[in-house]
């Protein structure tokens, strides 16, 4: 039970405040993205750098800095106000080494390279974005010296997104999925390959709409607490636990492109929806990690949605809503089709396997554009050749290759690797969820997702930042990070599939 504090109440209302002000910044970038006409885009940047800059001024305040301290050396708060000021406390530390003026031009700065992406996106012109995002190299740079790093400069921008993380780590990681994945991927390469042409049929927009709302629904997304719209690049944003708002696209000779959209959005959702609207503002009422916040994504879209239990509860529907496409269709032969593992060109787009393969080539690239190895000026030309080399795929064009993320133009350097932890971390929490809820399978096969839900909630949602990554990872399934699970995973889903 929370103890009576006045020193710590007027601490949630500093920073509930803050978050007004941040999530006043989410609203107008949301907006940007689904809503902005076309000549609203330089009066948007100035309103959300002005925003940032104040939002900014308010965090490092010495009025909070003083109360911080105040708190941070007190011995009477309970154990999640505790937590909450240790973890304000670090943040403002590090918030304290930006300087206004740094803020307010990396906003600037980052709200100039998404209008060049789009403008680049719309001619499909790698060029037109190429000074843009030299921009955002540089100040990226600039960013992780302000931090400080111990080893690669590349670490002070991961610890941004998945705290603790580091390049050593990371190749480690990637080490495993040269190692071991792409062995696997190389034998399934050498079977028969599944058909899948029906799912690149016409598939009219509005059935395909209301289909991804009623995937929502069944995942268990509030439409009362959120919404969903197109954008470019799916995306999830929130304002509060009570405010969380999806967008995905839909292209209609592309089946699974809403499908996975929905699915993969929706997890970040409930993740969102799911953490305490009591904590709003402060560190136990934010997600843990993006690693973390990945694995909800990636556990909904692809341990379950591309699972067989759930096409059982679910083909009949979608066969009957899209009759002409799927009536010769039988539900092994559309669950093999979704599972289909063949090189692509699009990273959203991509199998679960070939997926790694997409953020590695990111990783790679990032890490040599911060420790000055590789040139932004290079960026087609390397891009091209790694994709020839790690998937075997030429690139015809600037959309389907260095064009196609939106997370450069966002300045999100850094982001990239925490798709993978995120899958790795899926298959490792999916298998304690099997061994914790009985008869788990089954009620997938029934269309009962709520069981998994709500072990989600109890075990990851509700506790906000209470827990490092690995902490909650052991305290779920009594290990760190173990890439065994996801391969173990893939070598018994895909051996069934390709007959290995």
């Amino acid at each position: 039970m929370a103890k009576n504090n006045s020193s710590y109440d007027l601490y949630v209302q500093k920073m509930q405040k803050i978050a007004d002000v941040r999530n006043s910044i989410s609203i107008l970038n949301w907006d940007k993205e689904v809503n902005l006409p076309a000549k609203g885009g330089a009066t948007r940047s100035r309103q959300v750098a002005t925003l940032a800059g104040i939002a900014h001024e308010m965090f490092i305040s010495k009025d909070l800095g003083i109360l911080l301290e105040k708190l941070n050396e007190g011995n009477n708060l309970d154990e999640k106000q505790r937590r909450n000021v240790e973890l304000s406390y670090k943040d403002y530390r590090k918030s304290l080494k930006y300087s206004t003026d740094f803020v307010v031009r990396l906003s600037n700065l980052t709200s100039e390279a998404y209008h060049a992406w789009n403008k680049a996106r719309s001619e499909n012109n790698f060029d037109l974005f190429k000074e843009a995002f030299a921009k955002a190299v540089d100040i990226k740079k600039e960013e992780a010296e302000l931090l400080g790093y111990e080893h690669h400069p590349y670490d002070a921008l991961m610890d941004m997104y998945e705290p603790g993380s580091n390049t050593a780590d990371t190749d480690v990681l990637f080490k495993d999925v040269r190692e071991q994945l792409v062995d696997f991927v190389r034998e399934i390469r050498n079977k028969p390959q599944v058909e899948d042409g029906f799912m690149r049929k016409f598939y009219e927009k509005d059935k395909q709409w209301q289909l991804g709302l009623d995937v929502l629904k069944n995942m268990g997304y509030d439409f009362d607490a959120g919404r969903q719209d197109i954008s470019t690049h799916p995306f999830t944003t929130n304002f509060s636990a009570e405010d969380v708002r999806v967008t995905t696209r839909i292209d209609e000779n592309d089946f699974g492109n809403m499908v996975w959209s929905c699915i993969h959005e929706g997890g970040h959702a409930l993740y969102e929806q799911g953490l305490p609207p009591e904590q709003y503002g402060l560190p136990l009422g934010n997600y843990l990690s993006l690693g973390i916040h990945e694995s909800q994504s990636r556990m909904w879209e692809n341990n379950v949605a591309r699972g067989l239990p759930y096409w059982k509860a679910h083909y009949k529907k979608i066969q009957k809503l899209f009759s002409e496409n799927l009536n010769d269709v039988s539900l092994l032969g559309f669950y093999k089709a979704i599972n289909r593992v063949n090189p692509s060109l699009i990273r959203t787009e991509s199998d679960e396997l070939h997926y790694h393969f997409h953020v590695l080539i990111r990783y790679e690239i990032e890490k040599g554009l911060m420790e000055g190895s590789l040139d932004c000026a290079d960026l087609r030309e390397i891009w091209n050749s790694k994709y020839k080399e790690y998937l075997g795929v030429d690139v015809p064009d600037d959309n389907h290759g260095v064009l196609q993320d939106i997370h450069w133009s966002h300045g999100s350097f850094g982001y990239f690797p925490t798709y993978s932890m995120g899958s790795f971390y899926a298959a490792q929490f999916y298998k304690q969820a099997e061994k914790d809820i009985p008869n788990l399978t089954e009620k997938i096969e029934a269309g009962d997702n709520t069981p998994l839900l709500h072990w989600l909630r109890e075990n990851i949602h509700q506790y906000g930042r209470q827990y490092t990554a690995d902490e909650l990872c052991k305290r779920i399934t009594g290990e760190k990070l173990n890439f065994r699970y996801f391969m173990e995973y893939a070598q018994e889903k895909y051996s069934g599939i390709y007959g290995l």
